[in-house]
């Protein structure tokens, strides 16, 4: 497929990533309003951060009239996570990739838009991305400055279920995969059970949920890379 043929598959499988965030980020537009932060500063948040736990945190520091550097740390700490899915992303790239793309791409990169990536069989053409992001972006974002102006109205159950609204989502990315590849579906059952043993366990479940991602990627990733590794040039010539 050509770059037009690949960010139109972008923009199709990002509708439904869109839809999901209009709905979380309207509950984040509502808890950033009673943070004291208006609808456009909720806005551009958004529009530059693309990232619900973080921007939760974010808020919660701003509500706590806390230091500029706390809201750092706290950030980058609970965005970390990230950077492995920015590196397992470039995995699938062309290795004539231009720097430039390799630049842009990571700026978009999002669990749920992570999620449909890796789905992607072959190579990953970065206008994939790029679609995806031209309808999810949006979701986000006009989801957060309606949340912020008229949140108030909405009954507190709504709100609710809102929150909850884009675990359903990624969950809708992940089966998929899981029921095509058995080896994958293992591995998000054994992730999840993991992560919910790490949540509840003494001393570990203490370490901040972004790191306890990251301990829990890095090592499941590693075993998996171990015991199932993939032949990189039968996964690109399949995509060819």
């Amino acid at each position: 497929m050509n770059n037009r043929k690949w960010y139109a598959k972008g923009i199709k499988d990002g509708i439904p990533i869109a839809l999901g965030y209009f709905a979380v980020s309207f509950a984040l537009g509502i808890t950033a309003r009673e943070a004291g932060i208006t609808p456009l500063q909720a806005g551009c948040m958004s529009a530059v951060m693309l990232a619900s736990a973080g921007q939760f945190a974010a808020i919660n520091v701003i509500a706590a009239a806390d230091t500029l550097i706390q809201m750092a740390i706290t950030t980058l700490v609970i965005n970390l996570r990230y950077i492995l899915m920015s590196s397992a992303m470039s995995q699938k790239l062309d290795k004539k990739m231009s720097f430039i793309h390799r630049l842009i791409l990571p700026c978009f990169v999002t669990d749920e838009i992570f999620g449909i990536a890796t789905n992607v069989e072959g190579r990953l053409n970065p206008f994939y991305n790029y679609g995806a992001a031209t309808v999810a972006v949006p979701g986000w974002t006009i989801g957060t400055i309606l949340g912020a102006a008229v949140g108030s109205i909405l009954p507190e159950r709504v709100e609710m279920a809102l929150g909850v609204a884009l675990y359903g989502m990624f969950l809708a990315i992940i089966i998929p995969g899981a029921r095509k590849n058995k080896v994958l579906a293992v591995l998000v059952t054994v992730s999840m059970v993991l992560s919910f043993l790490f949540s509840e366990l003494p001393v570990v479940s203490e370490i901040s949920s972004s790191m306890r991602i990251i301990i829990l990627t890095v090592a499941i990733s590693a075993i998996a890379a171990f015991l199932k590794p993939i032949d990189v040039e039968t996964e690109g010539a399949h995509g060819d």
